[in-house]
């Protein structure tokens, strides 16, 4: 399954700087050896009931080396205008959120974060690749922090093109 995103380093992947919601480093090397699915997240949008698939997908493969990693994001029609405790206690009250969620950050233009201007070189299966289309667009990095797959906004997290991209990937 990997393709041409494969050839996105993982060492620079593991090496970006992004600060966790709640301030401090996230540290992306701790999630080395696991598979993780990056999502930008917003908490006003159409498709904010996905946080409940991505945290249902992180109760069930959490144990498999697997992680959702939320990151906020507020290009798309200002879908999350929240404060880091804003959006945190959102993600936790209206869907009992228990993956990690990153700092607000900008995932197209000119203010693009490191993290996305590397993740966004890789195509999804339509052969689409560049600027984040929308809110909840999806990343699965291999366990080596490879990206494994690219899916659109609107494949939901327990859709079978995750799932089976998932199972394929996970380490344990």
């Amino acid at each position: 399954m990997p393709s041409e995103a494969s050839s996105i380093s993982s060492m620079s992947i593991y090496a970006v700087r992004i600060d966790a919601l709640q301030g401090g480093p996230a540290n992306l090397a701790q999630y080395r050896g696991k598979a993780v699915l990056v999502v930008n997240v917003a908490s006003k949008c159409g498709l904010t009931r996905q946080y409940a698939e991505l945290e249902q997908l992180q109760r069930k493969y959490a144990a498999r080396g697997f992680t959702v990693l939320g990151v906020p994001c507020n290009q798309f029609a200002e879908e999350e205008p929240g404060t880091p405790e804003e959006i945190a206690e959102f993600c936790s009250s209206t869907y009992g959120v228990t993956f990690p969620l990153t700092e607000k950050v900008e995932v197209n233009g000119p203010r693009r974060h490191q993290l996305y201007a590397k993740l966004v070189r890789a195509a999804d299966a339509d052969g689409h690749k560049g600027d984040i289309r929308w809110n909840f667009e999806k990343f699965l990095l291999a366990p080596d922090g490879t990206v494994a797959a690219r899916f659109s906004p609107q494949t939901t997290p327990d859709s079978y093109e995750i799932v089976e991209a998932l199972e394929e990937i996970l380490p344990a």
